[in-house]
Order: structure tokens, then sequence, then C-alpha cells
């Protein structure tokens, strides 16, 4: 079956007043969701870039997030859908996109997994 990621952007830097009440929780159940319906391949949430994010360019290491934005990718997630349309369906269901962020949907070309030991 064909793979889609989907990128969640939001805001840059969101300040504690315009946390949404709830967001986090809506965002774990849109995931718990997918993975009850055997659509979820893999998902990651990512850390504040502004706070966290290293950029490379060339031979230059710079703190922060490879370009300046008002939005940024918060996270990302791969899963399986048949078409694009329904990767599209699937995709409008997350949160951010009355959050205040968006997503973007992109087909996967392709893939690696490292297989890792696991740890008892």
């Amino acid at each position: 079956m064909p793979q889609y990621a989907i990128l969640i952007y939001a805001k840059a830097h969101t300040d504690e007043a315009e946390v949404i009440p709830g967001a986090r929780e809506a965002h774990d159940r849109h995931f718990e969701d997918m993975v009850q319906a055997g659509v979820l391949v893999a998902a990651f949430a990512l850390q504040p870039a502004l706070d966290t994010a290293t950029s490379i360019r060339g031979d230059v290491v710079t703190d922060g997030p490879f370009i300046d934005a008002k939005e940024v990718v918060a996270g990302f997630a791969i899963i399986d859908a048949p078409d694009l349309d329904a990767a599209l369906e699937i995709a409008r269901a997350n949160p951010a996109t009355w959050q205040g962020g968006g997503v973007e949907v992109r087909p996967v070309e392709g893939a690696f997994i490292a297989r890792r030991p696991t740890t008892a």
C-alpha cells in the first residue's frame, strides 16, 4: 500500500497565553484513532525548533531552525493509505488544522528503517 508523510506545522513561537487547552490530548486522540484504524506506520513529535534546532549549511553550524519562519515542522507521521484522497482525509483530522497550524501531505518515495536491538 502506498505511504504518505504528514508534516505537521505549528507556530514557531507560542506564548503560554496562546496554548489551546487540551491541544496535546487532541493530538494523542488523533494518533490513537490512526492506530485503531490500522493506518499509522510511525509518528514523531519534535521539540520546539527555536529552543532546540541546530542548522548546518555547508561548513556553518548555527543555533535555530534552518529558516526564519512563522511556522515550523512540529512533528510528522507516516501513514498507509490507498491513494492521496484517502491520505488527505486522514490528514484533515489532524488537530493542527484547527489549532493555528496546518499539515502537508506528501507521498513517500522510499524508506529505510534501521533495525535496533531491543532492550529489556
